[in-house]
């Protein structure tokens, strides 16, 4: 079984932005202060609709600037769709049998980060936890993701 569970943007005004989102009738359903990270993360979601798809504002402490001067220059305000899986081990081997880079491997049983054929940083959770198994707790990280 696979779930949708968020979609991430990163935010440079986090207030503004729960703002706009409860325009369109969206609500708070979770916010983590990470303060060694130096960062925020806010979910929203529709009412009565917390356990289905969420977004993820990220706030980092303070928001990057690109290079032209605007903030989160080349794309880097959309960070990664996230899905639940059943077992996170046998669905990075697929994917790695199919010839793709597990840049952030499930080291810990939990979570592995991969890239869509266009790019896109796909998060994958396991739903409950596995303990670590090799060959992915010793393996590194490879890349961007």
């Amino acid at each position: 079984m696979v779930k949708f569970l968020h979609t991430m943007i990163r935010v440079t005004d986090p207030e503004a932005t729960i703002r706009f989102f409860e325009l369109i009738g969206l609500e708070e359903v979770s916010r983590h202060e990470v303060p060694q990270g130096r960062f925020t993360l806010i979910f929203l979601a529709a009412p009565g609709q917390s356990d289905m798809a969420q977004i993820e504002l990220t706030y980092n402490w303070p928001p990057e600037d690109g290079s032209s001067g605007e903030t989160y220059g080349g794309g880097r305000n959309f960070g990664h769709v996230a899905y639940q899986v059943d077992d996170i081990y046998a669905t990075c081997q697929r994917l790695q049998d199919a010839g793709h880079t597990i840049h952030r491997p499930p080291r810990d049983g939990h979570m592995a980060f991969i890239k869509s054929p266009d790019g896109i940083s796909v998060e994958l959770l396991q739903n409950g936890h596995l303990p670590p198994q090799e060959p992915w707790a010793s393996m590194e990280n490879t890349g961007t993701w």
